[in-house]
């Protein structure tokens, strides 16, 4: 499954985008450029199109303030929502018992994909494959619905039966830019991606719905 990433801080340009999506063939992200910055409308206006719409926040934070956030989120019409798995056990926890009752699925992100190797070995003291292995290992343990990891390591979130992964860093053809970790959606749905996310090459298209419909087609 696609999603397509809204990266907008203007509701005009973000809604525009919208518009020339295809909720067949796509879910939206609204991460936290556009919902701090246009705030509950543009989760309102993407449900009112059709879309399923992921709320990409990342949240990271003691566990009671997490699982409040959380608990004032679930009114929006979301189906997925991130938090960050370096948060711990009970962060992950609590995130999900926020979810309770409801069918919002919670996904911990493993390690952002403008992160190299020297930058994890720095932070985390550990390579990026060990880290994004050290964090499934607590996403199974907290109970989480699946991981955000970039398509290099998809190959360790496929090993764990009961994640889902989300796969951001996703490029019609390798480029220089902030994602580190990048591949073709084609090369990511081949290694077992359950939905990829997409922003700048289909935004930034002067076709979006074209550009959509192209590679909807290539990963089928």
């Amino acid at each position: 499954m696609i999603i397509v990433a809204i990266d907008e801080n203007n509701f005009k340009k973000a809604s525009s985008i919208i518009d020339n999506l295809d909720s067949d063939k796509c879910m939206v992200k609204i991460g936290s450029v556009a919902f701090n910055s246009i705030g509950p409308d543009i989760i309102f206006y993407t449900a009112e199109k059709g879309f399923d719409i992921f709320l990409d926040l990342k949240l990271h934070d003691i566990p009671n303030t997490v699982k409040k956030t959380i608990e004032g989120l679930i009114s929006y019409p979301i189906k997925m929502l991130t938090i960050h798995a370096s948060g711990g056990i009970e962060m992950m926890t609590a995130a999900m018992k926020a979810v309770s009752g409801t069918d919002i699925k919670i996904f911990g992100v493993t390690a952002l994909t403008s992160l190299s190797d020297n930058d994890t070995s720095e932070i985390f003291q550990r390579t990026t494959a060990e880290q994004v292995s050290k964090m499934l290992d607590l996403a199974e343990l907290s109970g989480l619905d699946g991981v955000v990891s970039s398509p290099h390591e998809l190959g360790l979130v496929k090993k764990r039966k009961s994640l889902l992964s989300i796969t951001p860093g996703i490029r019609l053809h390798h480029s220089n830019d902030d994602q580190k970790r990048v591949m073709t959606p084609k090369e990511a749905i081949d290694l077992g991606a359950d939905y990829i996310v997409i922003g700048r090459p289909i935004t930034a298209s002067n076709d979006i719905n074209k550009t959509l419909n192209n590679m909807y087609l290539s990963i089928q």
